[in-house]
């Protein structure tokens, strides 16, 4: 049946869908920025709907409406590329990449959720922040299903894989912490909207603070990398470096330039880079000994091989 064949070849798309998985939850931190940045943030001042007698924003809402209706509308389009990613994944009988693949299925309306919370509560700043780690998890969660999926050969790295950990948690708390400091800033998504009561000065301290140890220590993965002659872990944490060197730039000409905007926009964007970033790091210290091989279809079923489902 030409139906059921199409089913079988599904995993042929299942690489371009993972991509798009990616690029689409990191496009989604920056255009959910957009909407804060822009004081539309309760442009539809209810959830589900978007007033109380409609699902859909209207000329009275104005441009605020617009954009903020706009942002949830496109999570109806991660939710379409996440199901598609799933189904095609799942035609490739890779347990591990199926299970990555069900989890952004799973966690992209359950960040909607969360988003509707943050409108119930009138952007209360610390449902917002968890709102934006949330999506910095599922972008984790994307760069583990490309791994999976194509990811280079590469032997374990036991001596770097506890640095590289270490790594990893401090990421989180600078991430963390860089949502402390914008709850307690002037972007709060709407005029009304309260902020956390912390002094956003000494927050910038304790963030930049964080940063620093963050810098130290993977510049250290990085030189240690390079000497132990673990070339995918070195080029990984550069890359890192690398990343985390431009946010710190931006992050003190944003201070000192009174938080313009567009530089906090850029700011989130390579927030969520930097979040796919580390991850790769971390993974990049744990061996992968079998390149992408093509699932075989056979019947009613597709099934592959792949030594990392051992």
């Amino acid at each position: 049946m030409p139906a059921l064949d199409r089913l079988h070849r599904l995993h042929r798309f299942a690489w371009p869908l993972a991509v798009a998985n990616l690029v689409a939850n990191i496009g989604i931190v920056v255009t959910g920025g957009a909407v804060r940045l822009t004081g539309s943030g309760l442009g539809c001042p209810t959830w589900p709907r978007c007033t109380d007698e409609s699902y859909v924003a209207h000329g009275e809402l104005g441009v605020h409406g617009a954009i903020e209706f706009g942002n949830r509308m496109l999570t109806w389009a991660l939710v379409v590329i996440a199901i598609a990613c799933f189904v095609a994944v799942g035609r490739t009988g890779r347990t591990r990449a199926t299970v990555l693949a069900a989890v952004v299925a799973l966690g992209i309306p359950a960040q909607a959720v969360l988003g509707g919370i943050t409108v119930l509560t009138d952007l209360n700043p610390w449902i917002v922040a968890g709102h934006f780690l949330v999506s910095m998890a599922i972008i984790g969660v994307c760069v583990a299903l490309l791994d999976e999926l194509r990811g280079p050969t590469r032997p374990a790295s036991d001596r770097l894989r506890p640095l590289a950990w270490l790594v990893l948690a401090a990421t989180w708390v600078v991430l963390y912490l860089g949502t402390v400091v914008t709850g307690s800033g002037p972007h709060s998504g709407d005029l009304e909207s309260r902020r956390t009561g912390l002094d956003p000065q000494v927050m910038s301290h304790v963030h930049a603070a964080a940063v620093y140890a963050l810098l130290a220590l993977t510049l250290g993965l990085a030189v240690l990398a390079h000497g132990l002659g673990a070339t995918v872990v070195r080029r990984a944490a550069g890359a890192l470096l690398a990343l985390l060197l431009v946010q710190g730039v931006l992050g003190f000409v944003q201070y000192f330039t009174d938080l313009p905007e567009v530089l906090v926009g850029l700011h989130m964007l390579g927030a969520a880079l930097v979040s796919a970033a580390v991850t790769w790091t971390l993974l990049s210290t744990m061996s992968r000994r079998a390149e992408w091989a093509q699932p075989k279809s056979s019947g009613s079923s597709a099934t592959a091989t792949n030594s990392s489902d051992r």
